[in-house]
């Protein structure tokens, strides 16, 4: 049997750049929301209490959370890496928009960085998948096999840079409404283990990675389908901190049972599915929370977490 040996999540988009270059990718992000919706977004009032100066040793908690998730793959040495993160009409389009998918080619290219993909386990994912009640979709090819999706792209290069450990892309949609409700995220996220666990070589070593959140509320935000009293530039700090609470007392199961995509919507936690899938993976494990930062300067909260494990 297989195991998971490696656990682990991450806020993507700011949290790997540099605070210097906020400013200019909060200004394409405010010109990506004026052409979709015709008016410049709200600027939030909180930007003007971030300087450079006061951010600066915040996000170096981030930093060091990422180094962290970068050495713990190295030294724990996985046969393969899961990275969990959705699509925001990248590789995928309104011609086809999977719930749930997973990419089946033998390479990616990121950019300029090619990255290996394990085949077999992507393939025998699905199909175990298949026989849990999972009919997920299957991406066998992508044109010129460019990976666009930058939740997987960001991590990819920020924690494998080499690219010398396979990876498994799954993609769990977020901004599309009406998308995959908390409890399903958590059940797909069992399943995933279960064919691990089940169906896998002994011996093989898994890595898991989730890309994605925490509440933020960009231009990507399915605002179409979103009423409540946030706007451009928000975090829902106190709805953050509580889901992160639950995660570092081992009670995800509660977690999922207890949201639903509703109150994801509600706090910009949409991208929050990609930890949900996680915590079902790693049942009552005990969440560490290595950094958790909320940037209006970078329009987002950043966090970086991970599960130990007995590897």
């Amino acid at each position: 049997m297989g195991a998971v040996v490696a656990a682990m999540a991450a806020s993507h988009a700011f949290t790997v750049m540099e605070p210097e270059a906020w400013d200019q990718f909060r200004e394409m992000n405010r010109q990506h929301y004026k052409r979709l919706y015709g008016v410049e977004p709200p600027v939030h009032p909180k930007i003007e209490g971030e300087t450079l100066e006061n951010v600066k040793p915040r996000y170096e908690h981030v930093r060091q959370g990422l180094d962290f998730l970068r050495r713990h793959l190295r030294e724990t040495q996985p046969d393969a890496l899961l990275l969990i993160g959705d699509d925001q009409n990248e590789n995928y389009s309104e011609q086809c928009l999977p719930q749930l998918a997973i990419y089946t080619g033998e390479r990616v290219v990121a950019n300029r960085h090619e990255f290996r993909c394990h085949q077999d386990l992507s393939e025998a994912l699905c199909e175990g998948l298949l026989h849990s009640g999972f009919d997920v979709a299957v991406s066998r090819k992508f044109p010129e096999d460019r990976l666009l999706s930058h939740a997987h792209v960001h991590l990819l290069e920020r924690l494998l840079p080499e690219g010398d450990i396979p990876v498994v892309l799954i993609f769990v949609e977020s901004i599309h409404a009406p998308a995959v409700d908390p409890p399903r995220c958590y059940a797909f996220g069992q399943a995933l283990r279960s064919v691990i666990e089940s169906n896998r070589p002994a011996g093989e070593r898994i890595a898991v990675c989730a890309s994605g959140g925490l509440s933020h509320f960009s231009a990507a935000f399915p605002y179409h389908a979103y009423s409540g009293p946030f706007h451009y530039g928000s975090i829902s700090e106190e709805f953050d901190r509580q889901v992160l609470e639950m995660m570092t007392q081992g009670e995800g199961e509660a977690l999922a049972a207890s949201l639903s995509s509703s109150d994801l919507l509600a706090h910009g936690d949409i991208e929050l599915r990609s930890w949900l899938t996680v915590l079902g993976m790693m049942g009552k494990a005990k969440a560490e929370i290595l950094a958790y930062e909320p940037f209006y300067r970078a329009i987002m909260a950043m966090g970086v977490a991970y599960w130990p494990t007995e590897s």
